[in-house]
């Protein structure tokens, strides 16, 4: 799951609107319509939730008109035709009137307040926190390049006590597949483990080390975080996340040395 900040979600969601022009002269279902209404739903549960009206709402259009139709037209099939594509539209006045009304809501609100999903609004409070622990304050702590992961581990943990966070270090052990797997640190309340990196040399290891740990760790926990101390050898971040955090509930944060 992508970790959205307030600009970047409003910014998608412009995009979103802009591209129903282009979706107007085509088909219902047609490969562009499909891509759109993928993307534009994963990006209303990743910012508003699966609980959201607005992702709930898209979700369930038909996309074709679904009553009863008195055709009085000699071509039957084209008639059809011309009120699916009607019905069509219409939604797509429908999907642009509901982004631009979940846009209003995330223009008037922090990112925080907008979400409603699985987790409840502290819940996701808390886990933006510890999103932004990593993103705006762990750099700071560290003054020399490490050379050990335990170096960044121990950085981190000293946010999570300065925040006052209810967290365990390396713990609960996990049995996969005949190996053990122990995140870094784990917060009950929040169903979340989190797992440190340091990447000093060959990325495409690391990320199949995520990859073998994703799979271990959501035998236990719904939400999971990769943060990545990184000390020059990414060289496309995004690249680098986007197909991890194709899985469900799992962010990569990576923190430039």
């Amino acid at each position: 799951m992508k970790n959205w900040n307030k600009e970047e979600a409003l910014n998608s969601l412009n995009l979103a609107i802009e591209e129903i022009g282009n979706l107007k002269v085509l088909k219902s279902n047609s490969a562009e319509h499909i891509r759109w209404l993928s993307n534009t739903l994963r990006l209303l549960k990743e910012v508003f939730g699966q609980n959201s009206t607005y992702y709930q709402t898209l979700q369930h259009l038909s996309w074709r008109e679904t009553g009863r139709m008195l055709i009085q037209d000699w071509d039957v099939e084209g008639a059809i035709e011309r009120r699916h594509h009607s019905a069509y539209l219409s939604q797509l006045e429908t999907a642009k009137g509901l982004i631009l009304a979940s846009k209003d809501h995330l223009e008037a609100s922090e990112i925080s307040e907008v979400y409603n999903g699985d987790n409840t609004a502290e819940e996701a409070s808390d886990l933006i926190q510890i999103i932004n622990l990593g993103e705006k304050k762990l750099r700071k702590l560290i003054r020399e390049t490490p050379t050990k992961e335990k170096q960044v581990q121990d950085k981190y943990e000293d946010l999570l006590i300065a925040n006052d966070i209810n967290y365990a270090r390396e713990f609960p052990h996990i049995e996969y597949s005949s190996k053990q797997y122990v995140p870094d640190f784990s917060i009950e309340k929040l169903d979340l483990a989190i797992e440190i990196k340091l990447c000093k040399k060959d990325e495409k290891l690391l990320i199949a080390q995520i990859n073998d740990d994703i799979l271990a760790y959501k035998t236990k926990f719904r939400n999971l975080i990769f943060l990545i101390y990184d000390i020059g050898q990414i060289r496309d971040v995004d690249k680098f996340k986007d197909s991890i955090e194709l899985h469900e509930d799992v962010i990569v944060q990576i923190i430039k040395e």
